[in-house]
């Protein structure tokens, strides 16, 4: 299987959340517990602590509502979108002293393989939400308060720079209904998908959760981020 330094560097650059993606356990509802141990560990086994649940209707779903886009919420005076610009990205340049990056390279996209240069303001690179917002607010977030909807728009766990066309392709959709065309990166793609779920108690639907399963089953040494 070829070695793609773009999945290296993306569970490098997870390292830093640790202590609150580690931090993880089921609760009597079957959702996940933010901050409690135990997160660590097979992603396919963890697959099996998510509650599975139908679908809520998408009424109520706004963007607005997961707070304003790329806020700073680390407090390091750069908007989300650039920080994870700097982590993803090779040969970065700034328009300014640290923050607005003007131009980089997203050498090997984990969504397609390919190489995708990034020119702020003409860019084909997205940052995607592995889980799709609109997919959290139908298996969850609809309950959640302001701050931790705002939390999860934002999280580094959640953010990958992406080729903006499978962006597009993917929009909403789980793991039941879109993958990475690069086959490379799916067991990366899903471990994510499920650690950012666990961590944050979004539920899964049942044919999800089967679609998670059938791809972490062929890499059951996966681990999550």
């Amino acid at each position: 299987m070829p070695s793609y330094r773009r999945t290296s560097a993306l569970a490098a650059a997870l390292a830093s959340a640790v202590l609150i993606t580690s931090g993880c356990t089921t609760v009597p509802d079957g959702s996940a517990s933010e901050g409690a141990p135990g997160a660590r560990g097979s992603a396919l086994a963890a697959v099996d602590t998510l509650t599975v649940k139908g679908r809520a209707p998408k009424s109520g779903y706004e963007r607005e509502k997961f707070g304003r886009a790329w806020a700073d919420v680390d407090g390091n005076g750069c908007g989300t979108r650039d920080d994870i610009l700097k982590r993803d990205l090779a040969d970065v340049r700034f328009k300014d002293d640290r923050c607005k990056v003007a131009t980089g390279v997203l050498a090997d996209d984990p969504y397609t393989g390919d190489r995708v240069d990034f020119v702020r303001g003409r860019s084909k690179v997205d940052i995607d939400h592995l889980v799709a917002l609109s997919d959290a607010w139908q298996k969850g977030a609809q309950k959640w308060d302001a701050e931790k909807r705002r939390r999860f728009a934002n999280d580094p766990l959640n953010l990958l720079a992406v080729d903006s066309s499978a962006n597009r392709r993917k929009s909403d959709g789980d793991a039941a209904t879109w993958l990475p065309p690069n086959k490379a990166y799916r067991c990366t793609y899903v471990a994510a998908q499920v650690a950012v779920k666990k961590k944050y108690g979004v539920w899964v639907t049942r044919g999800e959760r089967d679609a998670m399963k059938r791809v972490l089953g062929g890499c059951p040494d996966q681990k999550l981020p």
